[in-house]
């Protein structure tokens, strides 16, 4: 609402109030336009709200292209992985097998959850939050697992 809408309310309760007394009218007057600051408050807030938890496009092309960097290394180290997998002589089981196609396909969710907060736009602090935290787990398990391999 804004200050006009306001001054229009202020002017209907004059106008309906005729039959009330002077301090009735005043009365009514104030609590209307107390009502309508209240409101405008609101939506003003509700605004804020709203503007906050949206990226904005720098925001977002930056975030995007750190993150996309952080996937393709992570997909360079499951190559990686899979290459000295497969060496001859490499005494590494179905399970060392499995973990590798897990985490490339936690890998991938996070590309594609990339690409649907873009169509989407959600809670912009909480989709980075949660996107950050699982990408730094996958690295983290990643490394975990580079690190197991070099010791077997």
């Amino acid at each position: 609402m804004n200050r006009s809408t306001v001054a229009a309310l202020f002017m209907s309760a004059i106008l309906l109030g005729g039959c009330m007394s002077s301090d009735q009218k005043k009365e009514n007057a104030r609590n209307q336009v107390q009502s309508a600051e209240e409101n405008l408050d609101k939506a003003q807030n509700n605004e804020t709200a709203v503007a906050q938890k949206a990226a904005t496009a720098d925001e977002l092309k930056a975030f995007k292209l750190e993150s996309e960097l952080k996937i393709k290394n992570n997909e360079v180290s499951i190559a990686e992985l899979k290459i000295k997998m497969n060496k001859p002589g490499s005494a590494l089981d179905e399970v060392y097998a499995r973990r590798i196609d897990s985490l490339e396909m936690k890998n991938q969710n996070l590309k594609t959850r990339m690409g649907n907060y873009e169509k989407t736009h959600t809670d912009w602090g909480k989709f980075k939050s949660e996107f950050n935290r699982d990408l730094d787990d996958l690295g983290k398990s990643l490394k975990s697992l580079r690190i197991v391999h070099v010791k077997e």
